[in-house]
Formats: C-alpha cells, sequence, structure tokens
C-alpha cells in the first residue's frame, strides 16, 4: 500500500502547477492533502472527479484557510471529522478515515505563529490529539501523517542555532513531540534515514529550496505495532507546486 502525503499550501493554485500530473503519475493507493485552502463553492470542478479515487474533504470555517483532503482508492468503514473541540474543528486540522486494519489520520497541526502568539493554542491542540490518538489506537493500529508545524531534532532542518525558540523549534514543541513518539510511535523516515538535509518545506524568500536551506516539518508516523509492515518512507523532494514536498509511505497490506 501506497500513501502519500503533501501540504499544498492551496490546492486550486497547485491545481495550475501539475496537480493532476502528479496524481496520475504516483498512482498512490491514498493521498492525503493538507491546507488546501478553500470552501466547498470555489473548488476546481475537477478535484470532485479524480479517476479510481473518492474524495474525503474537511473544511475550514474561516475561507481561504487550512483546510485537509483524503483521495482514497479503498473504502473506509468510517469517517471522523475533527477531534472534537469546537475551536479546533472550526479550522479544519484533523481528518481521520477507518480502514479494516487502521485508522488513517490526516492532520494540519498549527503554526505558533513568528510572536508564538499561538503557541498555547498548539500546546492545547496537541494534547487533545494525542488523547484522540490514544483513544483510537486503543482499537486498531494509527498512521498518522501531515504538517506538524516541528522540526523535531537539530537534524531536521538547516540552522538549528539561528532558530532556537522559534516557530516550529521550540523548546515546548520538540518536548511534545519526544514524548508522544515514545508513548507508542515511529517516524518513519527516520527509521530508514538518519542523513541530515533532508528537508520538506522551504521559505520561498532568498532561493531557499534552490540552496536547500529548510525544515523537515511533514511526517508520517505509526504506531509500533506496523512496524514490521514498513517498507519505504521518503521525502519526494523534487515534487514542486508548493513550499512543501510530498512525502511518501509504502506498507505492507
Amino acid at each position: 500500500m501506497k500513501i502519500i502525503s503533501w501540504n499544498v499550501n492551496g490546492i486550486n493554485a497547485c491545481c495550475k502547477n501539475g496537480f493532476f500530473d502528479f496524481l496520475k503519475k504516483e498512482n498512490a493507493d491514498i493521498y492525503c492533502f493538507q491546507e488546501v485552502k478553500v470552501s466547498k463553492d470555489k473548488l476546481n470542478p475537477e478535484l470532485s472527479n479524480v479517476k479510481n479515487y473518492k474524495a474525503y474533504w474537511s473544511f475550514s470555517k474561516k475561507p481561504g484557510y487550512s483546510g485537509l483532503l483524503i483521495y482514497s482508492k479503498l473504502e473506509p468503514i468510517n469517517i471522523i471529522q475533527g477531534i472534537n473541540n469546537k475551536e479546533i474543528d472550526e479550522e479544519a486540522r484533523v481528518l481521520t478515515l477507518e480502514f479494516k486494519d487502521f485508522y488513517l489520520i490526516n492532520s494540519y497541526f498549527p503554526h505558533t505563529n513568528r510572536e508564538l502568539s499561538r503557541l498555547d493554542f498548539k500546546l492545547n491542540f496537541n494534547k487533545i490529539f494525542e488523547d484522540f490518538c490514544n483513544k483510537l489506537s486503543k482499537k486498531k493500529p494509527l498512521v498518522l501523517t501531515g504538517d506538524f508545524n516541528v522540526a523535531h531534532k537539530e537534524i531536521d532542518l538547516r540552522n538549528p542555532k539561528e532558530n532556537q525558540n522559534n516557530a516550529g523549534f521550540t523548546i515546548q514543541e520538540r518536548t511534545w513531540f519526544d514524548k508522544f513518539l515514545n508513548k507508542g510511535y515511529i517516524d518513519t523516515f527516520r527509521y530508514f534515514n538518519d542523513k541530515p538535509e533532508n528537508y520538506t518545506w522551504w521559505s520561498y524568500m532568498h532561493n531557499a529550496r534552490k540552496r536547500n536551506i529548510g525544515w523537515r516539518i511533514d511526517y508520517f508516523v505509526i504506531s509500533n505495532s506496523l512496524k514490521n509492515q514498513l517498507i519505504k518512507s521518503f521525502i519526494l523532494k523534487d515534487v514542486l507546486g508548493s513550499d512543501h514536498c510530498p512525502i511518501s509511505l509504502e506498507i505492507k497490506n
């Protein structure tokens, strides 16, 4: 089974930059997209008619903000919108599909903002998200993906010293991720690859992507019980169309 995740940073714009060619080329079983930034009445009509896939959307209450999409060839048993918190769910940050053998959770974690004005909001999101995962994991394993908006370790960004305590690299965000993984989850990319300079997001400024001055903030995280089913987890760094690039996970059915 091949699953691809991508923060498209505006799906209608991404459609003009090779999005449908990308879908066809990769031919994944499931695609998870974050930050689609679109409302139901302003969708590119082609997005609702992708051959062989059924679309599952989560729209933000605020127009042109956040939002999630999952395309799946597989029919889910159940669809769970949000994490049962009104303030968070209005921002369309979590969309879950239940399948026979696992839950797939597509997520877009809050950004703490330059002045860390949303740090408390994010830490509250983290806690509620973790409780949500703990509840589901009692029933079956989890495959978590999305933009976590945190570089976990110093190896996960180009300039760690210059970014100490900046948004996405605060000790609070990183400590939470440590504790979360230690509760029975695997960062699948790091399971296979311990090399530096592997990033999933680059600023649009200062030619950062070409110079590979980036951050790894997009993840596939799985329950420990799925470890023996892992085949591959890698970054599709050459795919353009967003300030993020896609990531890919392959697991045995």
